[in-house]
């Protein structure tokens, strides 16, 4: 898929799409929260389910000091039948999600933020400005072994007026599941 990818200050591009609770968001739905921190996931790529759980516990640390995460789901579910939205229902219920899990059916938002893997994360300031793109930290398959927690310390130097140190990492996971 050729799509460019955000750069850093870029301006959060605008979405409407249907949650799992079937609500539907726009950025607008946010516009009272310092951070928005977009992350396309999905239900099947192992890499997103090691880091679910890590995903909740940002959620609920920062949420008091004005972060929003929201979960885009891009994948073809054509093609891949564990993404439709039955299923993201489905695991959002059941692993409990804090945040809005949004379906992206046409692929619209992950092509207008240029986003090529899940997960992939896109933090935002309270201006909606680009501040951190890339991975939540240096491992997926061990919480215990993290050395580098990357969006933590972004979400921390942001929420203490400074500029992320480290504005960029590569996003590591499943590539986004295209449709034909």
């Amino acid at each position: 898929m050729n799509n460019k990818k955000l750069s850093l200050a870029d301006s959060a591009p605008g979405f409407s799409l249907k949650g799992t609770d079937n609500r539907t968001f726009s950025l607008d739905s946010f516009k009272d929260k310092k951070l928005l921190l977009i992350i396309f996931s999905c239900n099947h790529c192992p890499y997103v389910r090691a880091y679910e759980n890590r995903i909740i516990a940002l959620q609920n640390d920062y949420s008091e000091k004005g972060l929003q995460i929201v979960a885009i789901n891009s994948n073809d579910s054509s093609r891949y039948p564990e993404d439709s939205f039955e299923e993201m229902v489905k695991r959002s219920s059941e692993i409990g999600f804090n945040f809005p899990y949004l379906h992206d059916e046409n692929q619209e938002t992950a092509l207008a933020y240029g986003a090529s893997h899940t997960p992939e994360l896109f933090l935002f300031n309270e201006e909606r400005k680009l501040v951190y793109i890339g991975k939540i930290d240096d491992n997926w398959q061990e919480p215990e072994k993290v050395r580098s927690r990357y969006l933590r310390n972004a979400i921390d130097e942001v929420l203490a007026g400074k500029d992320v140190s480290v504005p960029e990492t590569f996003a590591i996971g499943c590539t986004i599941k295209w449709k034909q």
